[in-house]
């Protein structure tokens, strides 16, 4: 135990001591936030950049004024009387990003609008002039109808709803939207910092292995006790990194709402100027419930557990190879089972009661990723949380024992790479 503990303190020490290991604590959480983040801000501002001219031809008399006066600003909907072919001649030439046909029999539903493109503008776009055009024939039939206007905006006004979940201190308010996002964004930090720290496990096995300074090291520590203390020392690094983003984490969510408060206009949610964070998000009907601190003890738990047993068996990959190019065959297994529970995410969060997910989410394997998405949803029950994390470390004292019969007799061979047969005989000896 000694032993180990030396070789996990010269890990340690060794590896937070390092510029890198201050900018990755660091960097990390703000490039997680961009990566998650950045694709809606640049949805955003395509969508607010992109200005989209189009020819209208309206053979109803009736449906494009009323499109125009709904169209947002950067959509312009000019009216032209051109035949056809001067129409494709003007799209062709760049005057027009295209053409909207709208027959005389629309309002009636006896014909289709087409809309001539010659280059695609995007799913979005489509959507959004379909939308245009069945807010417009809606008003028109409703008009055709003699409907009051009054009638007509009682039936467009939206009733909110607001769901509760039901705890032993009576009904709280339900963050579903929110924490889903939180398990997601912490299903994918377990899966990219399992993947990260065991692939350093591999490459330090790699390097010592090609070094030879391994063969001085065994000469006065057992292969087991080497293993073992590899794969701590640096889990005790990733978990200094994980407290610190569990707190950054705890930190961001208290400051999320007077962040999202100070976008939002007092004006248009009929709230003075001077309205609270609490009134504004209200208003919005946006609710940040508290974290609670007990997700982020189960959230450090299985990043362990998935490291620890990942870890052990990279390092076994490394141990069996000389070069990290000869690990890749090795890896595809393991890479399979980490990349598998992330496919698996989303079905999760939609579902997280169905029994593929509470499946999934017990297999050791899929456990460290697929859990902690359930319970921070608060799916999982304390006892699935907790059969999970028993299954999670006897699927690492499996890991481990497999590990050190190959680590054993890896970390001293040299010359052809093993094959799967002689992995599996190294493991039987």
């Amino acid at each position: 135990m000694d032993k180990i503990w030396i070789v996990l303190q010269s890990e340690f020490l060794r590896r937070v001591r390092t510029r890198a290991f201050v900018l990755t604590t660091l960097l990390a959480p703000i490039l997680l936030l961009d990566m998650a983040l950045l694709p809606a801000l640049i949805g955003y501002l395509g969508s607010r950049d992109a200005s989209r001219h189009l020819a209208v031809v309206d053979s109803t008399g009736v449906l494009l004024p009323r499109m125009q006066e709904h169209a947002p600003a950067t959509l312009r909907l000019e009216a032209v009387a051109l035949p056809l072919d001067s129409l494709q001649t003007a799209v062709r030439r760049g005057r027009y990003d295209g053409y909207l046909i709208l027959p005389a029999g629309l309002v009636d539903g006896d014909a289709t609008a087409e809309l001539y493109v010659e280059k695609s503008l995007g799913l979005s776009f489509q959507s959004q002039i379909e939308r245009l055009i069945n807010r417009a024939v809606r008003d028109v039939r409703l008009e055709r109808l003699q409907v009051p206007p009054e009638l007509v905006a009682a039936l467009r006004t939206e009733v909110p709803l607001r769901q509760y979940r039901l705890s032993e201190t009576g009904a709280e308010a339900d963050g579903t939207v929110f924490f889903s996002i939180i398990g997601y964004l912490m299903g994918f930090i377990i899966y990219g910092a399992t993947l990260a720290y065991g692939s350093l496990v591999m490459q330090g096995v790699i390097e010592e292995k090609t070094s030879r300074v391994v063969e001085l090291i065994v000469s006065s520590v057992r292969p087991f006790q080497l293993l073992m203390g590899k794969v701590l020392g640096i889990g005790a690094m990733g978990l200094v990194q994980f407290v610190l983003w569990g707190l950054l984490l705890v930190a961001g969510t208290m400051a999320a709402g007077p962040i999202i408060a100070h976008f939002l206009d007092p004006q248009q949610l009929n709230l003075p100027a001077n309205a609270s964070t609490q009134e504004l998000l209200q208003a919005a009907n946006i609710t940040l419930p508290p974290v609670d601190p007990l997700l982020i003890v189960w959230f450090v738990l299985f990043f362990l557990g998935g490291y620890l047993m990942y870890s052990s068996l990279f390092a076994a990959v490394g141990s069996a190879v000389e070069q990290q190019q000869d690990a890749q065959s090795l890896m595809l297994p393991l890479m399979l089972l980490i990349v598998i529970p992330i496919l698996f995410i989303t079905y999760v969060i939609e579902n997280p009661g169905a029994p593929l997910s509470v499946g999934l989410s017990l297999f050791p394997f899929f456990s460290p990723i697929l859990m902690i998405v359930r319970i921070a949803i608060g799916s999982a029950a304390l006892w699935e949380a907790v059969l999970a994390y028993l299954l999670l470390v006897a699927g690492f004292l499996g890991a481990i024992w497999i590990s050190a019969r190959i680590y054993r007799i890896g970390i001293l061979s040299y010359g052809q790479k093993p094959s799967l047969r002689e992995l599996l005989r190294w493991i039987r000896a």
